[in-house]
């Protein structure tokens, strides 16, 4: 009896360790999964959004260009953006060309036109591309992954 209770003692005491390996690999990955406050912060994202116009809305390119999104780059080091996108709820899309951010910079997306610069750059639109009660603008990389969103009013 005492052989038969030591090779069960032993069994029991593999399936508990057993189970506490699955359990301790398991429990941080359950955790995780859906708790997005915990999540990385992203390299590049979207830090501040002027969707509606200061003035009056006629559609000149000073009010188109009162209308931007601003992409600020969280890390040290300058990061290439080209081939990213920039969308909305509506599916207008811009689509970044050779454009390098610098480490902690930040770069505004304007809805008109006008010559791009290190800090600004134009879509050339002739009309407005951001809702004023609410959208999403959404980034992506060059790879079509979404790197960061930002929502405002109501969703649809």
């Amino acid at each position: 009896m005492s052989s038969a209770s030591s090779s069960v003692r032993r069994i029991a005491a593999t399936v508990l360790a057993a189970g506490a390996i699955v359990s301790a690999a398991a429990l941080p990955a359950a955790a995780h999964d859906g708790d997005r406050h915990h999540q990385q912060r992203p390299r590049v994202e979207i830090s501040r959004v002027q969707a509606d116009s200061p003035g009056r809305e006629d559609r000149s390119n000073r009010s188109l260009n009162g209308e931007w999104v601003e992409i600020r780059n969280t890390t040290r080091n300058p990061i290439n953006l080209r081939g990213w996108t920039l969308r909305d709820n509506d599916g207008n899309r811009y689509r970044f060309d050779n454009v390098r951010i610098g480490g902690r910079d930040t770069i505004r997306i304007h809805t008109g036109n006008g010559r791009d610069t290190r800090t600004d750059l134009f879509q050339d639109r002739r009309d407005y591309v951001w809702d004023n009660r609410s959208d999403t603008a959404t980034l992506r990389d060059d790879r079509g992954r979404t790197v960061d969103t930002e929502t405002w009013g109501r969703r649809r």
